[in-house]
């Protein structure tokens, strides 16, 4: 197993603790994302325990959810019964053509293979239909979230984290879809997430490049975290809100 495959593979081991502690998406960025979309078919594309698929029923969304761990879609299943939820990936999606108005993808784009995903969500989107994805990053503009992120390292704050490396990092991934879909638009609306220190560590505890972590490492990296929670006023003691984006990616199908 490569790199890249054992950090995809990775978020099935913790589950329980990822439909815990990761945070749902901003309702106006959800809205956002579906508002050129000719109806309410949703297709909640690489799923996982089914935080975006929450997030799009708030807004009145006919939700399917498709996810290829089958340890996230038993989460997915327990916390949104009533979501039709079905084993499958980006690369092949168990759709017929045109079946759905919108594709959405929560904190799931960046690990598609495009060039294989672009056609296939293309071939399930209705003409005029809608395909975005959603990130949820660190407001590093507060500068006691930079420091966290600094502490956090790359492992805890990945590559499209912070605002910033998200508009870098995510400025290429239509280009598989391009032939099908229209020039991309960009958004972010704000969003926050109460946590106490305990639950934030916990968060952190379900990035991809924590699971992989030798436990000696993780066990080290995450008190260091706790240390700088510790550390700071805002943190300290009780919860607080960890200021956050919903970033979105959105583009039309041709």
């Amino acid at each position: 197993m490569d790199a890249d495959e054992q950090l995809r593979s990775s978020f099935g081991a913790a589950a329980l603790a990822y439909a815990e502690h990761r945070p749902d998406y901003a309702p106006a960025a959800v809205r956002w994302a579906l508002e050129p979309a000719p109806g309410s078919r949703v297709l909640d594309l690489g799923a996982g325990t089914g935080k975006l698929s929450g997030s799009l029923l708030a807004v009145g969304a006919d939700v399917v959810a498709v996810e290829p761990d089958e340890e996230m879609l038993a989460e997915l299943r327990r916390g949104l019964p009533g979501v039709r939820a079905l084993n499958g990936d980006a690369e092949g999606i168990p759709l017929p053509d045109a079946s759905v108005d919108a594709v959405v993808a929560g904190n799931a784009m960046h690990w598609f293979d495009m060039a294989v995903a672009g056609p296939e969500m293309a071939r399930v989107s209705a003409v005029g239909g809608v395909l975005a994805g959603l990130w949820n990053v660190l407001d590093d503009r507060v500068e006691w979230v930079a420091g966290l992120a600094r502490v956090a390292g790359s492992a805890a704050i990945g590559p499209r984290d912070t605002p910033d490396a998200w508009r870098g990092e995510t400025a290429a991934l239509h280009a598989g879809a391009a032939a099908w879909f229209s020039s991309p638009e960009l958004a972010e609306f704000p969003h926050g997430h109460t946590r106490t220190a305990d639950s934030l560590v916990a968060t952190l505890a379900t990035r991809a490049g924590m699971l992989v972590m030798r436990e000696e490492k993780r066990t080290a990296a995450l008190g260091g975290i706790r240390d700088y929670l510790a550390s700071r006023p805002e943190t300290a003691e009780g919860e607080f809100t960890l200021p956050m984006l919903t970033c979105v990616l959105r583009l039309r199908r041709s």
